[in-house]
């Protein structure tokens, strides 16, 4: 034992505050979990008076011990109490492992919010994705367009992949939305005339160099987005495009055409 753990031990006024957490009643313990001393929570876990909103009040608190956060963990109370395994996950100082075991018990929008909560570490944010992207199969429609309006930017590329027109459409929206998932979708089987036409007109991405040749290597795109976009490229693009095996023999003759105008 240290020296400055035996000072505190010994000292008469933390006896007192021990014996307290170990005696209060209900009341008394709203002020003793926000004792400074982590031996005084530890005591507190052993009060029978100790309750659920209790434990919520401590778990508010941003500065205690992963022991202790893994001593409040193993309490009886955690296992019937929805609430406490909510308010774990969200102290950011709950050990990795104890999130691990608690993110499946969570709802749907439990953890798009953890994704977003101000101190949320990286770890916790990516298990957080991974749990809500393996529900999105049995996730109905209306919570998916909520995602897709709200949520993170690996969870928007999942639900963009889904091809959906509605889906595409709120995915959009989002401003978290990486182009690098939108040139993914354009160059898979699951893009058509409709989703492919959102992206073109979406005044974020219609401007962009890669996402207009992207649109223009589809065989799906629309005639009319050849329209628009050949006349802005370059002679060399427009011969690599004419190159390309995924693109329709009409699409073809809208490049041939746009290069013999030149």
């Amino acid at each position: 034992m240290s020296e400055a753990n035996s000072t505190e031990r010994l000292d008469p006024g933390l006896a007192r505050r021990l014996h307290g957490a170990l005696t209060a009643g209900p009341d008394e313990l709203f002020q003793l979990v926000q004792d400074p001393s982590h031996e005084v929570l530890r005591a507190l876990l052993k009060n029978p008076r100790l309750g659920e909103d209790h434990l919520l009040s401590l778990l508010k608190r941003r500065d205690l011990s992963e022991d202790l956060l893994k001593a409040v963990f193993r309490l009886e109370k955690v296992d019937a109490s929805h609430r406490l395994k909510v308010a774990l996950v969200f102290n950011p100082g709950t050990p990795g492992a104890v999130v691990q075991t608690l993110l499946p018990q969570l709802y749907l929008f439990e953890l798009a919010n953890l994704c977003h909560l101000p101190g949320v570490t990286p770890d916790q944010k990516v298990a957080a994705e991974r749990v809500i992207i393996q529900r999105l199969p049995t996730t109905a429609l209306g919570n998916k367009l909520t995602l897709a309006r709200r949520g993170t930017g690996a969870v928007v590329a999942e639900l963009f992949k889904e091809g959906d027109a509605r889906l595409i459409e709120a995915c959009l929206l989002n401003s978290r939305l990486k182009e690098a998932a939108i040139l993914q979708f354009l160059g898979s089987s699951r893009a058509t005339a409709e989703t492919i036409s959102a992206v073109a007109r979406h005044p974020r991405w219609k401007s962009r160099p890669n996402i207009r040749l992207a649109i223009l290597k589809t065989p799906h795109t629309p005639a009319v987005w050849f329209t628009l976009f050949l006349p802005a490229l370059r002679i060399p693009e427009l011969n690599n495009l004419l190159t390309s095996r995924r693109l329709t023999p009409r699409q073809k003759m809208l490049v041939e055409e746009e290069l013999k105008k030149r």
